[in-house]
């Protein structure tokens, strides 16, 4: 299998869920190759080394949420409620599963971080924008008002 894997694929498994950025382990599998249940197998025999902050179980509403947002259903006749795995559960898998390289897990994870970075500029330039309008307004407030003081 070529060891090229275009952003576009990477990203667009990427969701946000709980307020973090997560990958599925459906997704996850099918990158390095193996069934679902095999890599869900991996992560039960060392679960000890995946904290609730380095992946967790969809609810059903979470579930029910993602896959209404797919025009079409492609979740097969999955029984079990998914695992998501947030950047550092990602990184740990790669220690885990050793059916394709580690690199994958480092390619999502410089993409996940990436992402993070963009999405933390955004922020950033967001309330840059918040505070130099309410300055504006500041500054415009006392312009009229210096303008009604000369007209009196």
């Amino acid at each position: 299998m070529d060891s090229f894997l275009p952003i576009e694929q990477i990203s667009s498994k990427i969701y946000f869920i709980r307020g973090q950025k997560v990958m599925l382990d459906r997704d996850l599998a099918q990158l390095y190759g193996v069934e679902t249940r095999r890599l869900n197998e991996q992560v039960r025999r060392n679960l000890s080394r995946f904290p609730k902050d380095f992946m967790f179980q969809l609810t059903h509403s979470e579930k029910d949420n993602l896959i209404s947002q797919f025009a079409t259903s492609s979740w097969g006749g999955a029984r079990k409620l998914p695992l998501a795995f947030t950047e550092h559960g990602i990184l740990m898998l790669s220690s885990v599963k050793q059916t394709r390289p580690a690199f994958i897990s480092l390619a999502l994870l410089g993409l996940l971080l990436l992402l993070g970075s963009v999405f933390i500029f955004r922020l950033e330039m967001i309330n840059i924008a918040r505070k130099e309008n309410a300055l504006l307004r500041v500054q415009i407030q006392k312009e009229v008002a210096r303008f009604n003081a000369i007209i009196r």
